[in-house]
């Protein structure tokens, strides 16, 4: 029988309800929650890890790098045949693709989380942890690398988002799809990814990198605020095809001039940026200033490469060549 390891860090799968604090906190051990997945035992060897109790919100960059570590040192064990990580699905997403773009390994990577406490009704924790176990033990998962296993569907962490605050459905590859599905403890893989772009190891993620917002009338404000106050980097959120207010475009100017990576991502939920659009603002003209253009990672996404990318120590070329792959 397969040998997995579970390293729980926290999150919904973890809380109930405290009366006296009003709300769900964490709450569960790692052994309670396993105990509470019945048949797990019939499908792996599951070794338990109580590394965290953090809600998704509490995760920190030094936290999901000394997270990704320790998934590191786990996979490098002989007889371990995958991990699986519970997380707190606020963050989940971002957790799941530092992952996936900075560890280069054959055996699964597995994150799920749950939706619902223990508190509730339809908690829906366990489901998901022997979904997320029985993945990381399948022969099928094997090359995968990491994914994330929610609702009964199988994604690709470079491709999942949060798409929902709260529905047992939150997790979505929008306009993609999930790589497959568990179906009554079978690992059905219907599509696998191609050419994706090599892995970044740095010996740690360079920060800070932040991310600024484009909305109807915004001007350069927090462009400014982010670029005096020590940003190594910036993701601008931009409309649509990559386009931001003419307003923004000299705080946009300001971020190139001083040599600092300024990166155009989209706050649409599908699609890739370009350079459709020559108007004062446009695609086009950003391009043409210097920015870099994300592709069709989201901003949070694009974020994570300059953290991983930075720290490797690539220059403006390297930065331009990763994120036009």
């Amino acid at each position: 029988m397969r040998v997995i390891v579970a390293l729980f860090t926290g999150g919904t799968i973890s809380m109930r309800v405290d009366e006296q604090a009003g709300g769900a906190v964490p709450s569960l051990s790692a052994e309670e929650i396993l105990d509470a997945a019945r048949g797990i035992e019939r499908v792996a060897r599951v070794r338990a890890e109580q590394w965290g109790r953090y809600p998704g919100p509490h995760m920190t960059v030094e936290r999901q790098w000394a997270l990704r570590n320790r998934i590191i040192e786990v996979l490098s064990e002989p007889d371990v045949h995958g991990v699986v990580v519970t997380h707190g699905t606020d963050s989940l997403e971002e957790s799941a693709y530092l992952v996936a773009r900075s560890v280069p390994s054959p055996k699964p990577v597995v994150f799920t989380g749950a939706m619902r406490s223990a508190s509730d009704l339809g908690w829906d924790g366990p489901a998901n942890l022997l979904d997320a176990v029985t993945v990381a033990a399948a022969p099928e998962a094997e090359g995968l690398g990491t994914v994330v296993v929610m609702g009964g569907r199988l994604y690709s962490g470079l491709e999942d988002v949060k798409t929902h605050t709260h529905d047992l459905s939150a997790f979505e590859s929008p306009g993609l799809g999930p790589l497959g599905v568990i179906d009554e403890g079978r690992v059905i893989v219907r599509r696998r990814l191609t050419g994706a772009s090599p892995v970044l190891t740095p010996g740690r993620p360079a920060e800070p990198v932040d991310i600024v917002s484009a909305w109807a009338g915004c001007d350069s404000r927090l462009l400014d605020a982010s670029r005096e106050t020590g940003a190594l980097a910036v993701v601008v959120a931009a409309m649509g095809r990559g386009n931001v207010p003419p307003a923004m475009v000299p705080g946009i100017e300001r971020w190139i001039t001083d040599g600092k990576p300024l990166v155009i991502a989209s706050r649409a939920g599908q699609g890739r940026v370009g350079q459709t659009y020559a108007y004062p603002g446009g695609g086009r003209r950003l391009y043409e200033m210097g920015a870099l253009f994300a592709g069709a990672r989201r901003p949070q996404q694009a974020r994570i490469d300059l953290l991983l990318a930075l720290g490797a120590g690539m220059d403006t070329a390297a930065l331009r060549e990763l994120f036009e792959r």
